[in-house]
């Protein structure tokens, strides 16, 4: 038995729950000093219902002769002065900046924006599309949000104010190349449940409210979308922008946006 004042190491101190902080830059920043191997670095999902979702974080290090057809087809619509929101490690913004295109990387987590710029991308921000728009960016031709990016319209009473702040920022006929997931094409009965208790809340039945788990940090609770093609239309309404094309792979699409101002 340990005597008052003996000292064997210290523990570290008894939480209950995780600590806030930046989860999904930490888990990132974890990946790309271990050489982005995969099998390292797991990436956890937490929905407000307690379901956990767990995938690789090697993904995000993706060499682009690894991708799905979605992402090819979105990189090969991007032109101009690009801005690749929620960047992450920067898969997108090195492909594209590497074609001769002009690139700035945007992510929330400032951890994710310090991978970017390890990794050789060249303009980085840390923050959101309305941070941007009070620094003076410039206009952008072609707005990217892969990775189901388009999740981060967050619900029907945020989109408008996302799309709002991206057509301030738009240079003449700009697109948004944004990936999104329709949520009915699933028969797992923990998101059909999920669905229905969303309608019961008010909320459509695509939104989540989530967090990123990354050992003991959480990020804060977020809301992400998704949606089917025909809602996305619907939350367009009102906005400058339009829906021009959808390229579909199941469940998963990446639909081209067309600035309509």
């Amino acid at each position: 038995m340990d005597r008052p004042g003996d000292n064997h190491g210290t523990r570290p101190a008894i939480r209950n729950g995780p600590r806030s902080g930046d989860a999904f830059g930490a888990l990132l920043m974890e990946c790309w000093e271990h050489g982005a191997e995969p099998g390292r670095v797991l990436e956890l999902i937490e929905r407000d219902d307690g379901y956990l979702a767990g995938d690789d974080a090697a993904r995000y290090f993706d060499r682009p002769d690894t991708w799905g057809s979605l992402n090819t087809w979105a990189c090969e619509k991007a032109q101009g002065r690009v801005l690749d929101i929620g960047s992450g490690a920067g898969r997108h913004a090195l492909h594209l900046q590497a074609a001769g295109l002009e690139v700035v990387a945007l992510d929330i987590s400032p951890l994710a924006a310090e991978v970017c710029r390890r990794r050789g991308v060249q303009r980085v921000v840390t923050g959101t599309v309305s941070d941007l728009g009070g620094q003076d960016a410039g206009c952008f031709d072609s707005f990217l949000m892969l990775g189901n990016n388009l999740g981060l319209l967050g619900d029907a009473e945020n989109a408008p104010r996302i799309l709002e702040a991206l057509s301030a920022q738009a240079a003449p006929d700009a697109v948004i190349i944004g990936q999104g997931m329709d949520p009915y094409q699933t028969e797992n009965p923990l998101h059909l449940a999920y669905h229905e208790w969303n309608r019961t809340r008010g909320r459509m039945p695509g939104q989540i409210r989530m967090r990123v788990r990354h050992e003991d940090l959480a990020t804060p609770w977020f809301d992400y979308l998704f949606t089917s093609v025909e809602e996305l239309e619907a939350l367009l309404n009102g906005s400058d922008w339009r829906l021009e094309h959808c390229e579909m792979d199941g469940a998963s699409y990446v639909a081209l946006l067309r600035h309509s101002v």
